[in-house]
């Protein structure tokens, strides 16, 4: 199955919250989520009205709502999954440091793109560089004291001005640097749980893969 394509406001309304999936637009647009506060589909009203899900229902629910917020397919999210099992700590912040510091997430935390979505198609179509060398793979991961920059001759396309000029409406990250006047990012430690602004619990996510 290819990447999902179609409506992103619907996945937020399956998982019953905002997902600022759109960027900047989720915060001046009245959201589908608020006006129908039950999941898409001709069910969905019925859904609503259940009061009590399985705790198998809630464990996937976590885990959709997490590949949803990245952008993922399910082979994706679960080869990061197994990679943080094998990682010293705890899985459910190993796996979520493994998403953060992917290059595409850190390109949308460095306010450089709207959306992760977006982020994803700016490095695809090879207008990012780290450590001055281009690189076209938005899953590439970026380690403590790389530099991502958008390449000096793009920094004119439309998106990423508008991407600019929107910034100041988000905070960079603690563990990230910008370099306003170079317009260059820098990783200077590994994030922590507490640097990641997702309500999600990432315990469940651990406890259905491990069933």
């Amino acid at each position: 199955m290819g990447r999902y394509t179609g409506p992103v406001c619907k996945l937020c309304r399956r998982e019953g919250q905002k997902l600022f999936l759109k960027g900047p637009k989720c915060y001046t647009e009245k959201c589908p989520v608020d006006r129908r506060t039950y999941p898409p589909g001709q069910h969905g009203p019925a859904q609503a009205r259940r009061r009590k899900q399985s705790e198998y229902a809630g464990q996937l629910r976590e885990k959709q709502k997490l590949k949803r917020v990245y952008g993922l397919q399910e082979k994706q999210f679960r080869n990061l999954f197994e990679l943080a099992v094998k990682q010293p700590g705890v899985t459910g912040e190993n796996l979520l440091v493994n998403l953060e510091t992917r290059l595409d997430n850190l390109i949308f935390r460095l306010g450089l793109a709207s959306s992760r979505s977006q982020a994803r198609q700016v490095v695809r179509h090879r207008h990012v560089e780290v450590n001055g060398r281009v690189v076209d793979i938005p899953s590439y991961h970026v380690r403590v004291g790389d530099e991502v920059a958008v390449r000096a001759q793009d920094l004119d396309l439309f998106p990423i001005q508008e991407a600019l000029a929107a910034r100041t409406r988000a905070k960079v990250p603690e563990w990230l640097a910008f370099d306003e006047k170079n317009r260059v990012g820098r990783v200077i430690r590994t994030p922590e749980r507490q640097d990641i602004p997702l309500t999600v619990q990432e315990q469940l996510i651990v406890e259905l893969y491990s069933k």
